[in-house]
């Protein structure tokens, strides 16, 4: 009988340990992250995003650590033109120049468009936030993401004054906006169909 207990305890530890050491891994490889070569379209975005000095975020320690050195900066639940949905898979920092833009960005499209709003949807994402969201949804990034260096949100383009709804004249109004400021050398960005969004990636500037 003791053996058995033996046995089933053994059995028991075994168990907590795999579950213990599960839990303590990353969900994502990082040899097979840093293998997906990024498409011409989306290089100038990583390219941008590496000359801000932030090291690949892999972890929340590495945010803290940028929000701990005053790198990173809170970004507000709302401000002139914009509004942050509730995020469950990135986090409201980036680095002061992307805060500022995006500030800029609210404020032009406000004040082109009769105090209008538009909705970000995504901001800074670390590598295991990345892993997180590929679960629910097949099409987020495989590889390095501009997201994972803090200067990268997404704009809605289906959600305009806090309501969701395809508006036409609002989404134009916002491409334009964003052309402005390609123009002017201070942001990358991509229209993404299947998430609804604009990407955009702030430059160095």
């Amino acid at each position: 009988m003791k053996h058995f207990f033996f046995i089933l305890l053994l059995f028991y530890f075994q168990i907590c340990v795999s579950q213990k050491t599960k839990s303590t891994l990353p969900c994502y490889d990082l040899n097979e992250v840093m293998k997906v070569n990024a498409s011409s379209l989306y290089q100038p975005h990583l390219d941008a995003s590496k000359s801000f000095g932030i090291k690949l975020l892999k972890s929340s320690g590495n945010v803290t650590k940028y929000i701990n050195n005053g790198k990173f900066q809170k970004i507000k639940k709302s401000g002139k033109g914009f509004h942050v949905q509730k995020l469950e898979y990135s986090r409201a920092y980036m680095v002061a120049k992307a805060k500022t833009t995006l500030e800029s960005i609210g404020a032009k499209f406000s004040k082109d468009n009769k105090g209008s709003t538009f909705t970000v949807s995504s901001i800074t994402r670390t590598l295991e936030d990345q892993c997180r969201l590929r679960k629910v949804n097949s099409n987020a990034s495989l590889g390095i993401s501009s997201h994972n260096y803090g200067n990268s949100f997404d704009i809605s383009y289906v959600r305009f004054n806090s309501t969701f709804k395809n508006n036409p004249k609002l989404e134009t109004a916002l491409e334009k906006v964003l052309k402005h400021y390609v123009a002017l050398g201070r942001i990358y960005y991509i229209k993404e169909k299947q998430q609804k969004c604009f990407h955009i990636t702030v430059r160095n500037y």
